[in-house]
């Protein structure tokens, strides 16, 4: 398996040099030259196995210049229970009506970065060892708010790599923030910008494609690399969990082998829901894979008209993973749609930068909805949404899964479609306390409670365990303060390199 990047130029890599890499030279997306394909019995299979052989069974695929033991033990480091937090790794639940809950976040930071990131840093060392590298490795990484600390956490201490994270001040849950500014390790830093997530994200994109700068720090022995969902050794293991979930359902009884299944993502990197393309390519029967986004709905209205259109407000809400206005994998499928045209993507992404926009016209949108439906809730309707799943099924859901929910329901009644919905779960519920309290309580009683007085409540309500890494925040020191206007993120990363 080679792969090449999604703007073109004739540099054909190993996955090893891809993951190291993170984002080609000219700033295009690392793609698979092909795409494997299971069989129904291959899909059949797992059902019989955990997820951990699963997930080898899927990476093997695509990381074909790794030996068998070396993905084996990656796997086994990744997804143990020292991390995880039961054996399932990722569980789905039934819970009524054609709705299944697939739960992402059982790993150390309580969300569903974790599936990728505690795989990602033992792949890149790896991948170190085998293309014999002597740079030091430094992971730039813009977040949402989860990315940061479930990347923080994978590559604390690892060697040879040292790891960078900027996410936006005032643009993240209390809890995500006290995550990132608490965390251990003598190879990390943090830094809030002063500005949203697509500033830091645009940002770190900018700096990996400064060439002067990337000379500059190559002469004291560094080379960038990416832990965002833009470096192919983030996004192939989340191909995995749609296999999985998939597997687990028919292994229930839910479904037979065969019977197509909608998963519903909330997402606004496309990331997430990109993998679950890949894994429909594969062969997994999936008849829709639905977007849900916030009220920063640029993919909702791209699936539905085709036009990218980053040139509107941003909107914080309550759901913060999600506030996002350029998209970055969408460029991976730009480049599948209109079968590897990297002049064409080239050309819309020099567009996207230059005006803020793009049409991909009706010929290339009908082959996209043909996969893709998409739509968007605000945050009177999450919050209402986070209630009603409560009340219906005793089942708590973060602010991003309530987003799913809602726009799965809408599909539904849109649509008329009973294939059964897969809703993606992609944080805990604690991650985002105030606001499932707010649903759940309502406002007056959160008066003066503190976040670790709204982790006790929301356990209380939810009967779900507070995770331990979440409640030992309270006495965690912060490491990290420091902020930095947008402009000055090359300045910061260079004066962290050489102290």
């Amino acid at each position: 398996m080679k792969y090449l990047s999604t703007r073109g130029r004739n540099e054909i890599l190993e996955s090893a040099e891809a993951i190291i890499t993170g984002i080609s030279d000219n700033g295009g997306l690392f793609v698979p030259q092909s795409i494997p394909t299971l069989s129904l019995d291959d899909i059949a299979s797992l059902q019989d196995v955990n997820y951990q052989q699963r997930a080898a069974r899927i990476l093997k695929e695509f990381l074909t210049d790794f030996s068998s033991e070396d993905i084996d033990d990656c796997i086994e480091k990744a997804y143990n229970l020292d991390k995880f937090d039961g054996p399932e790794v990722a569980p789905i639940k039934t819970l009524g009506d054609g709705n299944h809950v697939l739960e992402l976040w059982h790993g150390p930071t309580s969300a569903f970065k974790d599936m990728a990131l505690q795989l990602l840093p033992q792949v890149m060392s790896k991948a170190l060892k085998m293309t014999e590298e002597s740079a030091e490795i430094v992971i730039l990484v813009a977040t949402s708010g989860d990315t940061g600390k479930a990347a923080l956490e994978g590559f604390k201490d690892v060697d040879q790599i040292k790891i960078i994270v900027f996410y936006p001040h005032s643009g993240v849950s209390e809890i995500q923030r006290l995550q990132m500014v608490t965390q251990q390790g003598e190879n990390v830093s943090v830094i809030a910008i002063k500005g949203n997530f697509d500033d830091a994200q645009t940002g770190v994109k900018n700096i990996f494609s400064n060439n002067a700068f990337n000379k500059e720090i190559a002469k004291e022995g560094f080379q960038l690399s990416s832990a965002n969902s833009i470096n192919w050794g983030r996004l192939v293991p989340q191909i995995v969990y749609y296999f999985s979930a998939y597997a687990d359902m028919l292994k229930a009884g839910n479904i037979t082998l065969g019977n197509k299944v909608n998963f519903v993502v909330p997402t606004g990197n496309f990331g997430n829901i990109l993998a679950g393309y890949y894994a429909k390519a594969m062969g997994l029967p999936i008849n829709k894979l639905i977007c849900a986004s916030n009220p920063n709905n640029v993919l909702t209205d791209f699936l539905n008209t085709g036009v990218y259109d980053r040139n509107r407000s941003f909107h914080k809400t309550i759901s913060p993973s999600m506030d996002i206005l350029i998209s970055s994998n969408l460029e991976r499928l730009l480049y599948h749609v209109t079968s590897g045209d990297s002049k064409q993507v080239s050309q819309w992404m020099e567009e996207l930068k230059v005006t803020g926009k793009y049409n991909i016209g009706s010929e290339y949108l009908q082959d996209i909805q043909d996969i893709f439906w998409a739509g968007w809730a605000d945050d009177k309707q999450t919050i209402r949404t986070i209630k009603d799943i409560f009340d219906k099924y005793s089942y708590t859901a973060d602010p991003h899964t309530a987003v799913a929910w809602f726009v799965g329901e809408e599909y539904r009644r849109r649509t008329s479609d009973k294939t059964p919905n897969v809703i993606l779960s992609t944080a805990s519920p604690y991650k985002f306390n105030e606001s499932v309290l707010e649903a759940l309580v309502g406002t007056d009683l959160l008066i003066g409670k503190s976040e670790f007085d709204m982790l006790e409540e929301l356990s209380r309500l939810s009967g779900i365990k507070i995770p331990k890494a979440l409640a030992g925040l309270k006495n965690v020191k912060v490491r990290f303060s420091k902020s930095c206007e947008k402009e000055e993120m090359e300045e910061n990363i260079k004066n962290i390199l050489t102290k």
